[in-house]
């Protein structure tokens, strides 16, 4: 896809005028996981293999800025506690949410808006109640208590929630817990895709949750670059809470949109899904910056990430000075997609060929055509197709959110090799994060910024001190 030419003269114009409104209609865009790395591959992408010059719209944006992203309990974090910087303003330790790095409760900026009359919309492409949306109405010591978390959310104050699926709905032995049942109770209605949603009498509905039907994989809508038939999309999403906001609260409302997959991808070592996911959340963001363009005086977009995950770097060293990403054009398919598909054909017991493989290589991950592999590279990937298909002997590899197959491990690494994609590792790293912003009180966010900045920032931007 090429991106489109949002930012005229005049709305340049605009976002330098409107500096001194308040913001009364705030987006703020988190990319899980999105460094300056694979910010950097999206452009370059675009340039490359499209022949575009045009820049993802968030770069385009008259403010940017970088950000630190460090935990109360180490120099790498994650995403809890990165999610409750970025919510509430307080650094705390790995894995807690929305509390203090004393296991005191913090407030976000969702709670602090919603007590200014803001109409409040949480939306991920992961699930809901994971670490980035959860810091924005919940407050656990353990971002795993997924019950307590669900059931809080009842009492908090964001209106629409909307994400991949829930996972605090059945105890330990998977029966129903009774959360969906206080979920009625409360007027909370629940909704299982947007055919769902249309049939929702908002007027007898205290708040909303959408879901997806079929979640993908740990709890995901699944990966742009997948398209799977019937999933939710970051779009769909955006505009659905864009639309239940603007009809319950016109005068003024907060919306937070992550993009959480961008993470997952950037887990994997999977830098064209990792791309194409950003350029999803490009999407998401057209659809807030059209909005701007009809409120400019009134509104604040605000781009971020919680941390980088993968260390993604253009250039490694088998390639020099060389990058070579037209090479990733051939790919059709996920990282995991792939994996899941090999341990299908491996379960199925039937007879699976090196030729049938090949093809498949062919075919959805552009080998041996657009990707070239070098002998050498093609017979070690044959001494792994026997290891793991013929003598079933797979040890795999373990991310933090998939155990993928060992040979489509072997050819992802491949994919990166060639196409001069580097990696440190499959967890998070410490680097630096961008930020963007356009709008009312987005000069704000051009300065060198720590995480717990940001919330800060947004809140005097809205008029407010947080």
């Amino acid at each position: 896809m090429k991106f489109k030419h949002f930012l005229t003269g005049m709305a340049l114009a605009a976002a330098v005028t409107s500096q001194a409104a308040d913001a009364k209609y705030i987006f703020y865009f988190i990319g899980d996981g999105m460094g300056l790395g694979p910010v950097m591959a999206t452009a370059a992408y675009n340039r490359m293999v499209r022949g575009s010059e045009q820049l993802p719209l968030m770069m385009t944006f008259p403010v940017a800025g970088q950000v630190m992203t460090y935990s109360a309990s180490s120099g790498i974090t994650d995403s809890a506690a990165a999610g409750t910087a970025l919510a509430s303003s307080h650094k705390t330790k790995n894995g807690m949410l929305g509390m203090d790095a004393d296991t005191v409760a913090v407030y976000s900026i969702a709670e602090d808006l919603k007590k200014h009359g803001y109409g409040i919309g949480v939306i991920s492409t992961c699930n809901p109640d994971d670490a980035t949306p959860g810091a924005y109405y919940a407050h656990v010591d353990k971002r795993s208590e997924f019950e307590t978390i669900d059931r809080q959310f009842i009492d908090g104050k964001v209106d629409f929630l909307a994400g991949a699926s829930l996972k605090g709905l059945k105890d330990k032995d998977g029966n129903d817990n009774g959360t969906l049942a206080l979920y009625d109770k409360n007027k909370i209605r629940v909704a299982h895709g947007l055919d769902e949603l249309a049939k929702i009498d908002r007027n007898n509905a205290s708040k909303i949750i959408l879901l997806d039907k079929n979640p993908f994989q740990s709890g995901n809508v699944g990966y742009a670059i997948d398209a799977i038939p019937g999933n939710l999309t970051l779009p769909q999403m955006t505009q659905a809470c864009l639309d239940y906001l603007e009809a319950k609260s016109p005068d003024r409302f907060f919306m937070m949109v992550e993009g959480g997959v961008i993470d997952h991808a950037l887990h994997g070592n999977d830098g064209f899904t990792a791309i194409r996911e950003i350029e999803n959340f490009n999407e998401a963001m057209e659809i807030a910056y059209k909005f701007y363009l009809a409120h400019p005086d009134e509104t604040l977009i605000v781009v971020s990430a919680d941390h980088d995950t993968g260390g993604m770097a253009l250039g490694n060293k088998e390639n020099g000075y060389v990058l070579r990403l037209e090479r990733l054009q051939g790919q059709k398919v996920s990282k995991e997609m792939f994996s899941d598909y090999c341990k299908k054909v491996i379960a199925s017991g039937g007879k699976y060929t090196w030729a049938d493989m090949e093809k498949y290589l062919k075919d959805n991950l552009g080998f041996w055509g657009v990707m070239p592999v070098t002998e050498k590279q093609t017979e070690k990937l044959r001494e792994q197709f026997e290891k793991t298909f013929v003598k079933g002997n797979d040890s795999g590899e373990k991310t933090l959110y998939n155990d993928f197959n060992g040979f489509a491990s072997a050819v992802f690494k491949v994919m990166s090799t060639n196409a001069a994609v580097g990696w440190t590792t499959t967890a998070h790293t410490g680097g630096m994060v961008p930020v963007y912003a356009i709008g009312a009180g987005a000069e704000k966010f051009s300065s060198f910024n720590n995480n717990t900045q940001l919330p800060v920032k947004i809140m005097e931007a809205a008029g407010y001190k947080f």
